[in-house]
């Protein structure tokens, strides 16, 4: 019974969130099945579905498999935000290489049609070493149900969630490319892989941060994490009004004015919506036990943030030692979305 509540829940978060999230980080993977057959080969859109379900099928694999493991070791098997970093690099650079393959060819549709068929299970499964935000959740509820059999279940209805849209995406991609638009969708998928690249780039912490940052180097690690039970901050709590409350992207005024009662704990308050985080730079006091409240707004790739090297599903609140003054960088679980805690 909590196998088939475990498939329906990833199910439904695969439709409902995981749909843009996923395309937008793997779908770059689509391209290598791309080089099809000559504008001559009749054989070319018959082949379509079956890459295509080679495909979906190797990427359903690896994420039962993988499921599974979360299920049966926890968090244990997880890839560290750093790992998934140059795992986010190494798909774009090869996104990249199938993009310039791609606008190398001097007529719409030759390439190399006896390989597609092997790789296309392999690029599928791939998909689990490039995870979007909302897979991460997956991953964490995978490892919560605590068995092999239910990590497996709600990876699966995961997959067969987002499949409609990789399959439709899938199969425009190999019929543009035996087309004169060819070269527009591989310039569309050179921008995919060095938005990849980027986005690994910046979930690694690679970026130059703001002068005098502290940076993640400047957390000696977190004091403790508080589930949806601990949001609650404290009366009189200030902050960005929430979705409906400001559009601003920047403020010092997202710390809360009062402490902790008994603990004088400095409280700031975070949202979590589709656009990015809100406000996304917020001031607290330096030198005194810090607690971030994450709040989620909207489902997607900000639902999962990446904070002093630890994966952290919303909403949760985050406990921290005190910090030296300079600013604390959180991202997406995805390197899309960034934050600053301004120490001060």
């Amino acid at each position: 019974m909590q196998a088939i509540t475990l498939l329906a829940s990833g199910l439904a978060a695969g439709l409902v969130a995981g749909t843009a999230s996923c395309t937008a980080v793997q779908g770059g993977l689509l391209v290598g099945l791309t080089s099809g057959g000559c504008d001559g080969d009749e054989r070319g859109p018959s082949r379509d579905p079956v890459l295509v379900g080679w495909f979906l099928a190797g990427r359903l694999l690896s994420y039962a498999a993988a499921g599974a493991l979360l299920g049966l070791a926890g968090s244990a098997v997880s890839l560290p935000p750093q790992a998934r970093a140059l795992l986010l690099v190494a798909a774009g650079v090869a996104v990249i290489t199938y993009a310039i393959r791609l606008l190398r060819r001097r007529q719409p549709g030759c390439g190399a049609p006896r390989r597609a068929p092997r790789s296309a299970p392999l690029l599928g499964a791939a998909t689990i070493l490039i995870p979007c935000g909302v897979t991460l959740g997956m991953e964490m509820v995978a490892v919560s149900s605590g068995s092999p059999l239910g990590g497996a279940a709600v990876m699966t209805g995961f997959v067969l969630g987002t499949a409609p849209a990789f399959a439709l995406l899938g199969w425009v991609l190999r019929r543009v490319s035996r087309t004169r638009l060819a070269r527009l969708a591989g310039v569309a998928a050179l921008a995919a892989g060095v938005w990849t690249v980027g986005s690994g780039v910046s979930l690694g912490g690679w970026l130059a941060a703001p002068a005098g940052s502290a940076g993640l180097a400047g957390l000696a690690g977190l004091a403790g994490l508080a589930g949806p039970t601990g949001l609650a901050g404290p009366a009189g709590s200030t902050g960005w009004a929430g979705p409906a409350g400001s559009a601003g992207s920047a403020a010092s005024g997202g710390a809360s004015g009062g402490d902790s009662a008994g603990q004088g704990a400095h409280t700031v308050t975070v949202w979590a919506t589709r656009d990015g985080y809100r406000p996304q730079i917020v001031t607290a006091r330096a030198g005194v036990p810090i607690e971030i409240v994450f709040k989620l707004a909207d489902q997607g790739c900000t639902s999962t943030v990446t904070i002093a090297g630890r994966d952290v599903a919303l909403p949760a609140t985050v406990h921290l030692p005190p910090q030296r003054p300079g600013s604390l960088r959180y991202v997406c679980g995805m390197g899309m979305y960034s934050g600053y805690i301004n120490f001060s």
